[in-house]
């Protein structure tokens, strides 16, 4: 069984993962023959979510689908930080031999 933090941890990876990729769609979004990327996350056996980048089967550009996505992102990585940040929280006072 994986940690909290380490799931918190995977959950963060994944929206990073998702900003980077459509930064990257909206910056190339004039280029001649770009085709957009998309961002699939998996669950992960152990516990967490796994990222990948592959190219969408759409052609075109979809800035409101991009923005969407960020918005996404932007909210599952403050949330997965605000776990990880009570899962270190609990452990300090866990381990404080004062308390």
């Amino acid at each position: 069984m994986s940690s909290v933090s380490n799931i918190a941890l995977s959950g963060m990876n994944a929206a990073q993962t998702t900003l980077n990729s459509t930064a990257h769609n909206i910056a190339n979004l004039n280029t001649p023959g770009f085709q957009r990327q998309e961002v699939v996350q998996s669950a992960r056996a152990e516990g967490g979510v796994s990222a990948s980048v592959v190219q969408s089967a759409v052609a075109g550009a979809s800035v409101e689908t991009d923005v969407v996505a960020q918005l996404q992102a932007k909210s599952s990585f403050l949330a997965n930080l605000a776990v990880f940040k009570t899962g270190n929280q609990l452990a300090g006072a866990l381990l404080d031999t004062s308390a």
